[in-house]
């Protein structure tokens, strides 16, 4: 069974910057897309970015693009989310995901089939 574990959260400053990291183990995933998402009190899950494992193809939501970064390590079997210029309404629970069926819309919740627990980010102005 494949598990993901989010780390990375915490409390920062309006303008500051976070890496998350999502630790992936259980099987073998040079097939899987890893997504991240992030929910806030009151609102619908949000798709962030995804990234193939294979190729390294990356996805970026219109909303956050320019401000995130999506990438892996290979031998870490680790994605990270590298957010900055953070503001308080990416205040969230991160939560990342991963499929391999990769032919699946990248951005639909329900393209993914493993979540991890999440991490909360919380941006103070």
């Amino acid at each position: 069974q494949v598990q993901l574990v989010e780390t990375g959260g915490g409390l920062v400053q309006a303008g500051g910057s976070l890496r998350l990291s999502c630790a992936a183990s259980g099987g073998t995933f040079s097939m899987y897309r890893v997504g991240w998402f992030r929910q806030a009190p009151g609102k619908e899950r949000e798709f962030l970015a995804a990234i193939s494992w294979s190729d390294g193809n990356t996805y970026y939501a219109s909303s956050v693009k320019g401000r995130i970064t999506i990438s892996r390590d290979n031998a870490k079997n680790t994605v990270y989310l590298q957010m900055n210029s953070l503001k308080p309404d990416d205040t969230a629970l991160y939560y990342c995901a991963a499929n391999r069926f990769r032919y699946l819309p990248v951005a639909a919740t329900t393209s993914y089939n493993y979540w991890g627990q999440g991490t909360q980010v919380t941006v103070s102005s």
